[in-house]
């Protein structure tokens, strides 16, 4: 199939998912999507098991990898969908969250995932640097299932910050240690890291340089805006930020995605109150919210066909199960070191813990991460349990995290 062809079938799969979610299920839409195209692509499985001469499952499978899932979300709408979320979070409120998120982001991520890797290890047997890399690609709560479940959780708005920031910044910081750790595991691979040095080098280009390239694209778009009051020629220029900045990125081998979060704060917030007219800010906003709602369709969408191309055998979903414990045990961790260290300088409500732990989602980006792998006797396990984990994510917890924060009860909204 072609690429227009590919993208007319998405388009229209994820626009008849979403009518039957909302005529029937009536579920958050982009998770309802999910469960529907879910639902089918097991169907369609089911079917062919019972009627074996239907001879379908290889025809959608070979669609499915025509649609290369990972280079359509790391190369292409992850700049857009990391670009929209971070407009809506405002630097003045992230301020006041810096130390958790930073935390959280960073030490959060490592201890994560030397949990979580030392548990897959003992799990399914893998060496140690493998289950590194598991632990890496599953760390990451997901910013695009994140921020959607926020919007129906209606959180108070000191815990959506600390939520909403460290997904942004944390799937960035995962991405590069996912690097990192592919580059000394498989030394073989695409990422290369020649020692302790060279992932040092590799850390600090990609995460450091992300964010200054984001930061220096963000202010020269903003100051070609101030300069400008047309519309349509200033969200022409944010689209053209988001794409060719993560573009630029991925060529000077530096984090597209830490580079699309600190260019969407910045024009979020500076843009938007220097930068632009009120009709500029309407038109922006409705541009990017339509823009997160559309891709976001289509990639819970994807997810759901994904299953189509994870080898499903006893031993690796019984270890899929088991790591869904394993990914709430390390999450748990890395929201609770950085509370800990920080109790002593500030307060935390005692719903902190709990909700930050199920809200954090995971999503897209750790089946991406995971079909990337070189192959190897481990990757089939490893895409399995990083589906089963994904999956349980977003349904279960997506769907149960508002009503979590309820039965918790709205503590005061301390900083």
């Amino acid at each position: 199939m072609t690429v227009l062809q590919v993208a007319s079938l998405l388009i229209v799969l994820a626009g008849v998912f979403g009518a039957i979610n909302y005529l029937f299920l009536k579920l958050p839409s982009a998770i309802g999507i999910l469960i529907v195209a879910l639902l089918a692509s097991l169907s369609v499985m089911g079917l062919e098991f019972l009627i074996p001469s239907l001879e379908v499952t290889d025809a959608i499978q070979n669609i499915a990898l025509d649609i290369e899932f990972s280079e359509a979300l790391l190369e292409g709408m992850l700049g857009l969908l990391l670009f929209a979320g971070a407009l809506h979070v405002k630097l003045g409120d992230l301020r006041q969250q810096a130390w958790v998120v930073l935390l959280m982001a960073t030490l959060g991520v490592g201890i994560s995932t030397v949990v979580v890797g030392y548990g897959f290890s003992w799990i399914t047997g893998a060496p140690l640097l493998i289950a590194l890399v598991f632990g890496a690609l599953i760390t990451p709560t997901d910013p695009v299932a994140v921020l959607g479940v926020l919007r129906e959780a209606n959180l108070r708005k000191t815990l959506e910050t600390k939520i909403a920031g460290e997904s942004l910044f944390n799937d960035g910081v995962g991405y590069v240690v996912f690097l990192v750790l592919v580059g000394i595991a498989f030394p073989s691979g695409d990422h290369h890291a020649e020692g302790a040095s060279g992932a040092a080098k590799l850390f600090f280009q990609e995460a450091v340089g992300g964010a200054l390239l984001g930061a220096i694209l963000g202010y020269l778009v903003f100051q070609v805006m101030k300069r400008i009051d047309d519309y349509p020629l200033e969200v022409l220029l944010s689209l053209g930020l988001a794409f060719g900045g993560y573009q630029l990125a991925v060529a000077l081998h530096m984090s597209g995605p830490i580079m699309a979060v600190v260019a969407g704060l910045f024009i979020g917030d500076v843009g938007v109150k220097y930068g632009m007219s009120e009709q500029t800010r309407l038109y922006l906003d409705g541009f990017w919210q339509l823009i997160d709602e559309i891709l976001n369709a289509v990639l819970f969408l994807l997810i759901g066909i994904e299953v189509f191309v994870v080898t499903f055998d006893a031993s690796a979903l019984f270890a899929g199960v088991l790591c869904i414990g394993l990914a709430l045990i390390g999450r748990a961790a890395a929201v609770t070191a950085p509370i800990i260290l920080l109790k002593p300088f500030r307060t935390f409500t005692a719903d902190v813990i709990p909700i930050m732990t199920w809200g954090g989602i995971k999503g897209g980006i750790s089946v991406a991460l995971a079909l990337t792998l070189p192959d190897s006797e481990w990757k089939p396990i490893i895409l399995t349990a990083t589906y089963v984990v994904v999956i349980f994510s977003i349904i279960i917890q997506g769907l149960t995290i508002a009503s979590l924060a309820k039965r918790l009860g709205r503590e005061p909204d301390l900083l």
